[in-house]
């Protein structure tokens, strides 16, 4: 659609079209993606399968995939529950969600300066001006009169060696820089609240042995009391009894604080106060061990660690940065002066008349700077050293992931092992302890031996616990380190981050 104004023919966009197309190629450097490291494996040595442990096996399974809710592979509703409402309610998550919005419209407020600038303004005045001296000149000879002004003013910079766009290009990045923080904030909350819940079923496993090995101790006790009354043992016996009793009864209060600050832990996580408790209940009874554990190829990680995805945006925007730099360094254009308007005596007479009561102004400009105390080259220098930082700092990421991952894989193997060693060492500890109370109960031991048996009873119960927390713990670890499947989650690409 055509519009006149002022005789001149104008269509939308003719003169943003115009300046825009003046506008030359971007100087600097263009960033280009760096290559997966030629690495066959993440490991220095082959994998070996965990296999089987305390009744649950492992295996892995090399190139498959990682479910977005991989916490879901064990197989506990609370736990299932209680991430639902984290990633609702967790403010870290809703803060970082507010940094990717304000990151993406950041960048679309730098999209602005490539197009002009158009300002409209009216402006009606009245006036009087002095006839003391000379007689007014006015139409009707009075010393009053009023001026209808209307005009229409464009400023715009060519964007001629694509300082603007390198600009652009680096706000990108950071928004990708964000994104993938806001993708490191999700798998850093899931994966703290399944390293919490399995040391909450941990400690809470630990509390329930502990109270069976102070019933034990007590049973002892009364059998060395019996033998005391009896004339069989002496008071160090029963005294010896007594204090195994107070040291194990002693090591009740630190697990039951230790499970009320897990409480509270999740209680946080979870986005709310500690005062609001938490329904939630975790026993290992409500866990299961992930079966398939997924191995990805090496070529993957680095597209699957939201840190070293997050490193490669910020050599991105360092990259940009120095194209910036050497535009500031060229002439900079200005259209800062074009003017368009109409201009009358009368507000009727603003929409009749002819072009006579049109004006307008073009005007431009062009600056080189020819000294500044090479502050422009500095400039350019640091954005060149900023590039081989970020650079650098990729490749630190990248081989800190590779470690992350290879350490994840080999521990799965060893706490496998472990497992298996402390079931039958508290296999042999049970059944040590039982025959060993019968011999007291026959005589055949003294007291001191018992005692024995029974601090490796209480050692071995307590190491079995924690061998087969660390095993569901270290699974955890593994699929954090491997970048916990956020790819495939449904709203990965959805508008500035939102809705989880």
């Amino acid at each position: 659609m055509k519009r006149t104004f002022g005789g001149l023919a104008l269509t939308p966009f003719t003169l943003a079209s115009v300046l825009l197309g003046i506008s030359g190629c971007a100087v600097g450097p263009n960033f280009q993606p760096p290559k997966p490291p030629e690495v066959s494996s993440v490991t220095p040595q082959a994998l070996k399968a965990p296999g089987s442990a305390a009744g649950e096996h492992q295996t892995f399974t090399h190139g498959a995939d990682i479910p977005a809710d991989w916490w879901t592979l064990y197989r506990s509703p609370p736990l299932n529950s209680l991430i639902v409402r984290a990633l609702k309610d967790n403010s870290d998550l809703a803060a970082a969600q507010a940094a990717l919005r304000a990151a993406n419209a950041t960048t679309n407020a730098q999209r602005g300066f490539f197009f002009p600038t158009i300002d409209a303004n009216y402006s009606p005045t009245r006036q009087k001006v002095s006839s003391s001296v000379l007689v007014p000149s006015t139409p009707t000879a009075t010393p009053y009169f009023t001026l209808q002004t209307a005009q229409l003013s464009v400023t715009y910079a060519p964007d001629v060696f694509g300082g603007n766009r390198r600009q652009v290009e680096a706000l990108e990045a950071q928004a990708d820089v964000q994104r993938f923080q806001l993708e490191a904030t999700y798998l850093t909350l899931t994966s703290n609240i399944v390293l919490a819940a399995i040391q909450e079923a941990s400690l809470r496993e630990q509390i329930a042995a502990t109270h069976k090995i102070i019933k034990i101790e007590r049973d002892l006790l009364e059998l060395v009391q019996r033998r005391y009354n009896a004339g069989q043992v002496g008071m160090l016996d029963l005294a010896a009894q007594k204090a195994a009793l107070a040291q194990a009864e002693q090591t009740i209060p630190p697990l039951e604080n230790a499970l009320v600050r897990q409480r509270d832990a999740l209680i946080a996580l979870s986005g709310h106060f500690s005062g609001e408790g938490l329904p939630e209940r975790f026993e290992f009874s409500s866990l299961r061990l992930p079966s398939k554990i997924p191995v990805s190829l090496p070529s993957a990680i680095i597209q699957q660690r939201p840190d070293v995805r997050a490193a490669e945006a910020n050599w991105h925007a360092a990259t940009a940065h120095v194209g910036v730099a050497i535009a500031n360094r060229l002439p900079q254009f200005n259209i800062n002066g074009t003017n368009i308007g109409r201009q009358s005596a009368s507000f009727v007479d603003f929409f009749v008349c002819g072009p006579t009561c049109t004006f307008w102004t073009i005007a431009g400009s062009a600056t080189e700077r020819i000294f500044d105390g090479f502050t422009l080259e500095q400039q350019q220098r640091a954005a060149e050293a900023g590039l081989d930082q970020a650079a650098a700092q990729y490749r630190s990421t990248a081989i800190g992931a590779f470690q992350n991952v290879a350490d994840a894989l080999q521990v799965l193997e060893g706490d496998a092992k472990a497992l298996r060693a402390a079931e039958a060492a508290a296999t042999a500890a049970e059944l040590s302890l039982t025959l060993t109370k019968r011999q007291l109960e026959l005589g055949q031991v003294n007291v001191l031996e018992v005692l024995t048996v029974q601090n490796t009873y209480q050692q071995a119960i307590i190491a079995k616990i924690q061998a087969k927390a660390n095993r569901y713990a270290d699974t955890a670890a593994l699929f954090q380190a491997s970048g916990g499947g956020w790819w495939n989650r449904s709203d990965v690409n959805a508008d500035e981050g939102g809705g989880w």
